[in-house]
C-alpha cells in the first residue's frame, strides 16, 4: 500500500469502480441508482456516522460528484438514475471541476488562535508583551485571548514557553494558497471559483474527504462505446504511479479501448525546445528573469492573482497543449483524453479545443479494476514516437529547467542561466512571485520553475505512488529516452 492511501481514497476509489461497473452492465441508470444500497446494506455495520441513512446520504453525494456533477446544484430530490442518464448524454464536462459535499463536511469551528490549559499563568508573561495588537490579558491568571482584537498571527504561540497557545486550523481554508475557500452561511466550506487556481490541495487536506473532482469518467467510457476515435495522452508523471512497464500500461490503455496512447513527454519535448528559445531571446533582450508555463494551477495565479507578473512568464504552451495538438493533426475528429496527477489540468482542458476530457491516476486505476484488467499479464507494446529524457523528467521538481538548460547546451547555445525553483505554491511563494514582478528582479535566479505541488507533478493531488518511490520509477523510465535534440517530436 502507498503512504498515499487512506480510508477517504479508498472509499472514492471504490465509487469510481462501482460507477464504472455500473456503466458496463446492461442497465446502467438502475446500477447506478443501487449503489448507495449495495455498499451500506439494510442492518449493516456503520462507524463513519449516525446511521444507516446518513452514510447512504453521504455517500449519494460522492455517486453525483463520480457522475460529474455539482453537489451545489443538487435539489435531492434527483435519482442517481437520472444523474447517471444525464452523464452518458451530456457532451462537454461542467465549467468548474470541484464540488464540496456539504453532507461530508463537518463545518469545522473557525481558525483561531486559542489559550489551552497548559497556561500556567507565568510571570513573565511574553505572550502579552509579544501580542501588537492588545488582544492578550489576564483573567483569573491565565492568559485570554480577546477574538475581536486577534489577527491570528502566531506570533503569542512562539513567545510562549510552554507552547500553551496552539492555533486552529480548518484544514481546506489553511492549505489554499489564494483564500479561495471559506465558510459559507450554514458554516459549510464553499470554493469561490473566481479565486480558484484549481490546484487541489484542499482535495487531499480536507479529512473528511468533502471536497471532490467532478469526476469524468463516464464522459469518456461514452465517447468509447460510441465508437469515437478517443486518444489517450498520459502525463510523464504516470511512470511513477503504477509498478508496470510503460509499454504495458499503453497496452492496458489500448485494451480499455483507447484507439491510441501518447505521452505528453512528446508534447514536453515540444515545450522544452519552444521555452529554450524563448529564454534565449528574452536573455538577448535583458530580460531580468522568465518563469516557465507549464504548470496548469500557475498559470491560473497568473491570471487571477498575478497579472503583474504575465510579461515575465513564457508563452510556450504546456506539454498537454502540444500533445493535444499533435493528436488533432493526426485526426481532427479525435476526441482527446489526458491521464493526469491533478485538478489543475481539469481547467485548463476546459479553456484548450484540443483537449477534450481528463480523468486522473485514480479514475485510471478504478477502470482497471473494474474490468479486471490484470496489467502485468498484458503484452508491451510501444510508442510510435518516443520521447526524450528530458521531457520524462517534466514530472519532477527541476526537470523542466533541466530541460530547459539541456536544449540549450545541445544546440550550442551560449546563454548563462540559473534556475531558480518555486517548488509548491503556498503564500509566501505566491508573495516572493509578487516582488519579483514588482521590482522586476529574482535575486535566485534567471529562469524561475514554478510547480504548484511540492515535489513537481509526481505530488499532485490524484497520485498514487509515495514520492520517493515514484521519483526513482520515473527516472529509470526517463533514462531510456534520447536527448531532447534527438526527438521526432523537435523535428
Amino acid at each position: 500500500m502507498s503512504t498515499n492511501d487512506n480510508q477517504i481514497k479508498h472509499l472514492k476509489r471504490e465509487i469510481l469502480v462501482r460507477i464504472t461497473e455500473a456503466f458496463l452492465s446492461e442497465d446502467f441508470e438502475e446500477n447506478a441508482r443501487k449503489i448507495p444500497y449495495v455498499m451500506r446494506p439494510k442492518g449493516c455495520e456503520v462507524d463513519l456516522r449516525c446511521c444507516v441513512y446518513k452514510e447512504r446520504a453521504v455517500l449519494r453525494d460522492r455517486i453525483v460528484a463520480g457522475l460529474g456533477h455539482s453537489i451545489e446544484n443538487d435539489d435531492e430530490y434527483t435519482l442517481l438514475s437520472t444523474y447517471a442518464k444525464q452523464a452518458v448524454e451530456r457532451q462537454k464536462p461542467d465549467d468548474e471541476t470541484l464540488t464540496v459535499l456539504q453532507g461530508a463536511c463537518k463545518g469545522c469551528v473557525p481558525s483561531s488562535v486559542h489559550v489551552t490549559d497548559l497556561c500556567q499563568g507565568c510571570v513573565a508573561r511574553p505572550c502579552t508583551t509579544t501580542c501588537r495588537f492588545g488582544a492578550i490579558s489576564i483573567i483569573n491568571g491565565k492568559s485570554h485571548i480577546d477574538a475581536s482584537k486577534c489577527k491570528n498571527c502566531g506570533m503569542c504561540i512562539n513567545a510562549c514557553p510552554y507552547g500553551a497557545i496552539t492555533k486552529i486550523i480548518v484544514p481546506c481554508e489553511s492549505v489554499c494558497p489564494v483564500d479561495a475557500i471559506k465558510k459559507d452561511e450554514s458554516g459549510h466550506a464553499r470554493i469561490d471559483f473566481s479565486k480558484c487556481i484549481s490546484c487541489g490541495k484542499c482535495i487531499g487536506a480536507c479529512p473528511f474527504g468533502a471536497i471532490h473532482e467532478k469526476s469524468q469518467i463516464v464522459d469518456v467510457l461514452s465517447r468509447i462505446k460510441e465508437g469515437k476515435n478517443v486518444v489517450a495522452m498520459i502525463a510523464p508523471a504516470i511512470a511513477g504511479q503504477f509498478p508496470y512497464p510503460m509499454s504495458k500500461v499503453r497496452t492496458a490503455l489500448l485494451k480499455i479501448g483507447f484507439s491510441d496512447v501518447l505521452e505528453v513527454a512528446q508534447g514536453a519535448d515540444v515545450t522544452t525546445l519552444t521555452e529554450a528559445e524563448d529564454f534565449k531571446e528574452r536573455m538577448a533582450e535583458n530580460a531580468p528573469f522568465m518563469t516557465t508555463s507549464c504548470c496548469a494551477a500557475y498559470n491560473e495565479l497568473v491570471k487571477k492573482h498575478i497579472p503583474e507578473i504575465k510579461p515575465y512568464v513564457s508563452e510556450t504552451g504546456t506539454p498537454m497543449y502540444y500533445t493535444a495538438e499533435i493528436a488533432k493533426k493526426k485526426d481532427p475528429d479525435c476526441v482527446t483524453v489526458f491521464i493526469s496527477p491533478c485538478s489543475a489540468k481539469r481547467k485548463e482542458a476546459l479553456d484548450n479545443p484540443n483537449a477534450d476530457y481528463v480523468i486522473n491516476f485514480d479514475e485510471l486505476g478504478s477502470i482497471l479494476v473494474a474490468m479486471k484488467i490484470e496489467v502485468n499479464n498484458l503484452e508491451d507494446t510501444e510508442f510510435e514516437t518516443e520521447s526524450s529524457k528530458e521531457g520524462r523528467n517534466f514530472a519532477v521538481s527541476g526537470g523542466v529547467a533541466e530541460a530547459v538548460r539541456s536544449a540549450l547546451e545541445l544546440k550550442g547555445e551560449n546563454v548563462e542561466i540559473h534556475p531558480c525553483l518555486v517548488d509548491g505554491l503556498n503564500k509566501q511563494s505566491i508573495r516572493d512571485l509578487k516582488s519579483y514582478a514588482k521590482t522586476g528582479k529574482c535575486p535566485n535566479g534567471n529562469l524561475i520553475e514554478v510547480m504548484s505541488c511540492p515535489g513537481g507533478c509526481v505530488g499532485g493531488n490524484s497520485a498514487l505512488n509515495a514520492q520517493n518511490k515514484a521519483k526513482k520509477q520515473i527516472a529509470e523510465y526517463a533514462n531510456e529516452g534520447k536527448p531532447v535534440v534527438d526527438t521526432n517530436a523537435a523535428e
